[in-house]
């Protein structure tokens, strides 16, 4: 539900962060080598034909952040009409083939906001198309999860995963029922050769929480875990 007058400042912070993977068996054995700990259950994507993994990272600084580890589900086709394909560039050849190769990897990042169709067009007065705000939900033990999610047609994360998707949750938030899992997001920090363009769209929709350079494109997080301080790069995938 919209929480603020259509004339408020847009705000957004730090929902979560995406890790694509070849295979989710493939993430989760990452996360329990890299981070040290095993991932909690996530679930289905009937529209997208996609699984995942989550856990939380909450910290000070990102009361309400949690982790996905996100596959596509074998034998589970996109189910968006054609030509649609599935979120996060996960039907991206080249992105497949560095995932085979590379193992899984950060790509992504989501924000929350209450207005996430405000946001919508705030972007667009930029000139960059977040896509179209779908809704989805899954059930969870705790009952149904519901959400509103912005995804192109062509799937594309935009800025090489630096221009968050939007994302409005409804009356629960996952993180909520969520224990704490060892692991916490310290900062994120986002570099691009158009750092004022990318800029733009972070003050459109009010982010706050992620740093910003220019430089080579990469979405830098470091995360305190039971294995110390690691720091994860997207690398311009």
């Amino acid at each position: 539900m919209e929480t603020t007058t259509a004339s408020s400042p847009l705000a957004s912070q730090v929902d979560h962060l995406v890790v694509v993977a070849a295979s989710l068996e493939q993430g989760v054995q990452w996360c329990e080598r890299v981070l040290g700990i095993t991932p909690g259950p996530g679930g289905e994507h009937t529209l997208m034909g996609t699984h995942n993994r989550l856990f939380s990272i909450a910290s000070p600084a990102f009361p309400t952040a949690y982790f996905e580890i996100i596959a596509i589900q074998p034998g589970k086709p996109c189910t968006r009409p054609a030509p649609a394909r599935r979120w996060f560039d996960l039907d991206d050849l080249e992105l497949q083939l560095q995932l085979s190769k590379g193992g899984p990897q950060l790509a992504h990042f989501a924000a929350s906001t209450p207005r996430a169709q405000g946001g919508v067009r705030a972007l667009a007065r930029l000139g960059l198309d977040r896509g179209e705000l779908l809704e989805a939900s899954r059930m969870t033990p705790q009952g149904l999860l519901s959400w509103k999610i912005t995804v192109r047609e062509d799937g594309q994360r935009l800025f090489y995963g630096a221009l968050p998707t939007l994302i409005q949750w409804g009356d629960a938030h996952p993180s909520q029922t969520m224990a704490p899992s060892g692991v916490t997001l310290q900062s994120l920090h986002a570099s691009h050769p158009r750092p004022d363009a990318l800029r733009a769209g972070y003050e459109a929709i009010g982010l706050a929480g992620v740093g910003l350079s220019q430089g080579p494109p990469n979405l830098i997080a470091t995360l305190q875990t039971p294995r110390g301080l690691v720091t994860l790069e997207s690398k311009g995938i």
